[in-house]
């Protein structure tokens, strides 16, 4: 029974706000930029015109927006790194109903440590930005995107083996069919963002760079609504904070 005097605050009240602070700073500095710094912040190597400023050009490579994503994403990571451990016990809840166990908790534990990395990458290329160090930068993000892209598909992998063996409420379902939806949508942006980095960098052609900056936004964006589903899988989760000397 939870002792009496508990500031207790409902789990998708919390993903929200995990989710909202990145949310904010990513719509912050792009406005800014595009308001602030427009010509240097959409210009390249390519000198040809674009409209929108890359995510790298937005948040690390001028103030502001530095210090407005910086602070956010600290926040966020700062709250998000309990959510690893989330998922890895509520994974592990299922276990009984899997035959082979000893795969699906390994793969439970993969994807827990896939997630601690994509937070732990996520915090390296937002303090240190393409203009101080652009190989860590560059590194820091080509991890992030492996380990967000992994986490996701093994997500689902491990939702769909779940429910292969035992029955799930309809609110399971909506939150496995938005997984599912989102991580389409994420690789299928991220890819479509490759090729016109590419392209942009072959031919120099107008406004490839913005068809670029759109895609990584689809790619940000859908990753915040992919983490944003755990506000379903954990809907009935309270958290409580209490002394400790008022625990019986």
């Amino acid at each position: 029974m939870p002792p009496k005097n508990c500031f207790s605050i409902k789990w998708p009240q919390i993903a929200v706000f995990i989710t909202g602070l990145p949310l904010f700073a990513f719509v912050s500095c792009v406005l800014i930029s595009l308001w602030k710094d427009f010509e240097s912040s959409t210009s390249t190597h390519c000198r040809v015109n674009n409209y929108l400023p890359s995510i790298s050009a937005a948040i690390g490579g001028y103030t502001p927006q530095r210090y407005i994503w910086r602070i956010c994403i600290g926040l966020h990571s700062l709250a998000r790194v309990m959510v690893p451990f989330m998922y890895y016990n509520y994974f592990q809840a299922f276990k009984v109903n899997i035959t082979n166990k000893q795969l699906y908790s390994w793969l439970n534990l993969l994807n827990s440590s896939l997630h601690m990395t994509e937070i732990s990458a996520l915090i390296g290329l937002t303090y240190i930005s393409s203009t101080e160090n652009f190989l860590i930068h560059e590194n820091c993000f080509i991890v992030f995107m492996v380990a967000a892209l992994t986490y996701m598909l093994l997500t689902c992998v491990l939702l769909k083996w779940v429910r292969t063996y035992m029955m799930t409420n309809a609110l399971q379902d909506k939150a496995f069919k938005y997984k599912v939806t989102l991580f389409v949508l994420n690789l299928t942006s991220f890819l479509i963002a490759v090729y016109f980095f590419f392209r942009h960098n072959a031919y120099c052609e107008p406004g490839v760079y913005t068809l670029f900056a759109l895609c990584e936004y689809l790619v940000v964006c859908s990753n915040m609504a992919f983490h944003l589903t755990a506000a379903l899988d954990f809907k009935e989760m309270v958290l409580c904070l209490v002394n400790p000397s008022e625990i019986q």
